[in-house]
């Protein structure tokens, strides 16, 4: 992707674009070039986000349930007939690999239309209320209303997907949304602003904010935000959480997928190279990526050397070859990060089954098994394509190894024994069990979210709309039941 030069492309204020007061500057992860540069909008424009979107949140929250599925319906449709350049512009700002932004992009359209058909039976509840004597002839009717404006907070690996999760649902019930995207990968949902501007949305239902951390804590704490949306690390999830006590705060934090490969899974080659990409894919950088592999030894010296194989045959390079399937890091800060965990890990005695070595942003997918708990490619969030082999005898140890963390967003369970399935299910500290396969790509439909640091709330577009929403009562007497 050409630099873009020399206007710094522009972020939406209250759904207009404009030049900011400062810009910065966006570098391909792969090589350090540069992509393009970006409009950081100044604290007068910041005002006027905020502003247009307390001011509109009323009408916006009444508007018929037809002119906000249309709007994400033409959003759907944009992003597909605009597949192509807004992956190049995932794969230019993030580093992802085209197959993997291609994918990103479909199912961003799916996201917004799944959000259609939420936005038109957004659910009520009508309530008899006739229970007492004193109530006799009354009825309640339960809907759900817009809490107020979003702060949508988003990271870097999914800088189109992860934003869609929180523009679509605000969008479907009505609210409006301050989108925060991550610094280093403002490009893509800038690039979604300009979607969002074709659309019949009243002027500060949706304004797109590159800014820095100072920035972004002021409007953490403003008040005319009342709900804040963040998808990111604990630590600042957390921070988030503190600053905003007074806030219906939304977080999806990190995560430590384990997968499980029981003694009745017979297809081995399948397991290995299902564990392999979905450990590897992003280069690690999701938080559904497998990270811990937890074996029963009864398969185990069947199955490790093939795991082995398919980490190595994982093609590793520039993200723009259609071939490739592990590309770099976001950055090469983060690279060194991963590489001194493993150094660290194997000078506590873990052993080098594969890879290990880093070219700049980029890590070789690797294989460490006899891994010290305390480790920090066992213990924490790796962020990086890195698998660490465990060794158990039975089902027991193995459960206990999977909760063996302070993580919990989804698990893989390699078993053909259904009993096993619904054990898993009832005492696995995670938010999902993936039966006969592992976490890979975010399900759009369905809660997403998880237990223990994994953060609250779900960020499925059914789920989402109810966390952006508040149950409002209307009580009717003298009602013939």
């Amino acid at each position: 992707m050409d630099a873009i030069t020399p206007t710094p492309r522009a972020c939406w204020i209250a759904g207009e674009p404009e030049q900011g007061e400062t810009e910065l500057t966006v570098r391909h992860p792969y090589d350090g070039t540069e992509v393009a540069s970006v409009a950081v909008p100044g604290s007068e424009q910041v005002e006027r986000a905020v502003t247009a979107a307390a001011t509109v949140a009323a009408e916006f929250r009444g508007s018929p349930a037809h002119l906000r599925a249309g709007a994400l319906e033409h959003i759907s449709r944009a992003l597909s007939s605009r597949a192509e350049e807004i992956a190049e512009t995932i794969t230019a700002e993030n580093g992802k690999p085209m197959k993997w932004a291609e994918i990103e992009v479909a199912r961003a359209a799916s996201t917004f239309r799944f959000a259609v058909e939420e936005a038109r039976r957004l659910p009520g509840e009508m309530q008899r209320l006739d229970t007492e004597p004193s109530t006799e002839g009354r009825l309640a009717l339960v809907r759900r209303m817009a809490r107020g404006p979003v702060l949508g907070i988003a990271p870097f690996n999914f800088p189109l997907n992860l934003v869609a999760h929180k523009v679509a649902p605000a969008l479907a019930v009505g609210a409006p949304i301050v989108i925060k995207p991550a610094p280093r990968t403002p490009l893509t949902a800038l690039l979604l602003g300009e979607i969002l501007a074709e659309t019949q949305l009243p002027a500060g239902a949706f304004s797109v904010l590159p800014l820095g951390n100072a920035e972004t804590s002021a409007l953490v704490a403003d008040e005319r935000l009342p709900v804040v949306s963040f998808t990111g690390s604990g630590p600042v999830g957390w921070a988030i959480a503190d600053a905003a006590a007074r806030k219906h705060v939304v977080l999806e934090l990190g995560g430590n997928a384990a997968a499980v490969v029981c003694t009745d899974w017979d297809d081995l080659d399948f397991a290995a190279k299902r564990i392999a990409m979905f450990g590897n894919y992003q280069a690690g950088q999701s938080c559904i990526a497998v990270q811990r592999v937890i074996v029963d030894a009864s398969v185990a010296e069947e199955f490790v050397p093939k795991l082995v194989d398919a980490v190595r045959g994982l093609r590793v390079g520039d993200p723009h070859d259609p071939e490739v399937e592990v590309g770099p890091l976001v950055d090469e800060a983060a690279a060194e990060r991963v590489e001194r965990w493993v150094g660290e890990a194997v000078d506590a005695g873990a052993r080098l089954l594969a890879g290990g070595s880093r070219d700049g942003a980029t890590v070789a997918p690797t294989v460490l098994t006899d891994v010290p708990r305390r480790a920090n490619v066992w213990a924490e969030e790796v962020f990086g394509p890195v698998l660490c082999v465990r060794i158990v005898d039975g089902v027991d140890e193995a459960f206990a190894a999977v909760n063996d963390s302070v993580y919990g967003l989804q698990a893989g369970l390699f078993t053909r024994d259904a009993r096993l399935a619904f054990r898993a299910c009832a005492e696995l500290d995670v938010g999902g069990v993936i039966v006969g396969d592992v976490p890979s790509f975010r399900a759009d439909q369905m809660p997403y979210g998880g237990v223990k640091g994994s953060g609250v709330g779900r960020e499925g577009v059914r789920s989402a709309m109810t966390d952006l929403t508040e149950e409002r009562v209307l009580v009717f007497t003298d009602v013939a039941l």
